[in-house]
């Protein structure tokens, strides 16, 4: 199998837009046209596109071949569109790594976008319920809020999390998303405004939650052989892991465990040929605060049970363990389904280059891993990435 390297990366603004799905993959499209040099598009020989609910959302459908006519590519050995809810964004472009690997591609555009925000939320919210089987759990109410608010709980009684250790994470992400012009809030909060916002399903609030966010990404991928053509500091594709157990909340047994987390970790961390103590930046999927301190636990930077101890030392700030969600993470960006997975790509690539502000630049950064799950933490993907092909 060939050696895979991301060469570029681009971004729309993120938040609440009046543009359309259309003007915003436009937007990151031409982002990254215009950051890769020595790019003919007429070298594109493959797109991929991670959107989750367009038919839904934007009420479209065949959105690939939309996609290349808007960014005036032709692909001509792979065009396809990936769905995977909220991981949809990376399972396009674990595709991509997929077909560089096995010769299929040379030269693979990815793109993510999805437009959230509709005239009326309702239309939204009920379209997001789809994630669910809407036979059992959709129609009893277990969207994303209550389940990760179970989760939550579970955790505080099991290992003592506190309301506090929730908002500490907000605040970090916060911080850092208030230092990045694409997120959707560039806004940093104190501790006890955190605490004290909305509530929004018990303990999580307002300020614990991701938002509701149109948004769009791309990225430029090719063979680790040529990647230095389009530029100095590729983020090479050096192992990943994808594991699931199921759809149903149930299948978790533990709700303070993410066992499918921790297989897939497990086997990104072993074809990587790394060890968990070898990550120096982590982008992971903190739709809710719990989330990122369930990572902290489940990805092997500390022991079980020690994720707000963990996040209580500064561990998974600058200057810690390991720096986790230095973009804001999807706290701060906000999570436009298909275009998360890209945005994590995007950040840890600008790092290798350090092409992102001082305040939030990790350093000696050398290896890094995107994580997202999906579904009701059903499904969980990681894709490592690092400054050298091994």
């Amino acid at each position: 199998m060939r050696k895979v390297a991301i060469v570029g990366g681009g971004l729309s603004k993120w938040g609440m837009r009046s543009a359309t799905w259309k003007e915003m993959v436009q937007e990151a499209g031409k982002s990254l046209f215009d950051s890769v040099r020595n790019l003919d598009k007429k070298d594109i020989d493959s797109l991929i596109v991670g959107a989750a609910q367009p038919e839904r959302l934007t009420f479209q459908t065949h959105v690939a071949p939309m996609v290349a006519e808007e960014l005036g590519v032709r692909p001509h050995k792979v065009i396809m569109r990936t769905e995977l809810a909220c991981a949809s964004g990376q399972c396009a472009i674990r595709v991509a790594y997929a077909c560089i690997a096995a010769g299929l591609s040379d030269l693979a555009l990815v793109v993510g976008a999805e437009k959230m925000n509709l005239p009326n939320m309702a239309e939204g919210q009920t379209s997001m319920t789809n994630v669910l089987d809407r036979e059992w759990e959709g129609v009893m109410g277990f969207s994303a809020p209550p389940f990760f608010a179970l989760t939550a709980q579970a955790h505080m009684r099991k290992y003592g999390t506190t309301r506090e250790h929730l908002s500490m994470v907000s605040q970090k992400n916060h911080r850092f998303s208030a230092s990045n012009p694409f997120a959707q809030f560039n806004k940093e909060y104190t501790l006890d405004e955190i605490s004290n916002s909305l509530m929004v399903a018990p303990p999580l609030r307002l300020l614990d939650c991701s938002g509701i966010t149109d948004g769009a990404a791309a990225v430029l991928l090719t063979t680790a052989e040529n990647a230095k053509k389009y530029c100095d500091t590729p983020a090479y594709i050096i192992g990943t892991g994808q594991n699931n157990c199921g759809n149903l909340i149930y299948r978790h047994g533990d709700m303070a465990t993410w066992q499918p987390c921790r297989d897939a970790a497990k086997e990104a961390y072993r074809s990587a040929g790394i060890e968990a103590k070898d990550v120096d930046i982590a982008e992971t999927h903190d739709c809710f605060t719990i989330s990122e301190i369930l990572e902290y636990e489940d990805l092997g930077f500390c022991k079980k049970g020690e994720g707000p101890k963990f996040i209580e030392d500064g561990q998974s700030d600058l200057g810690g363990k390991v720096a986790v969600n230095t973009r804001g993470g999807l706290l701060g960006c906000g999570h436009p389904l298909g275009a998360t997975g890209l945005g994590q790509a995007i950040e840890i690539f600008q790092q290798f280059g350090a092409q992102v502000p001082k305040k939030r630049q990790v350093p000696k950064v050398n290896i890094g891993i995107a994580h997202n799950l999906s579904g009701l933490a059903n499904v969980h993907s990681i894709l490592v990435y690092g400054r050298d092909a091994k």
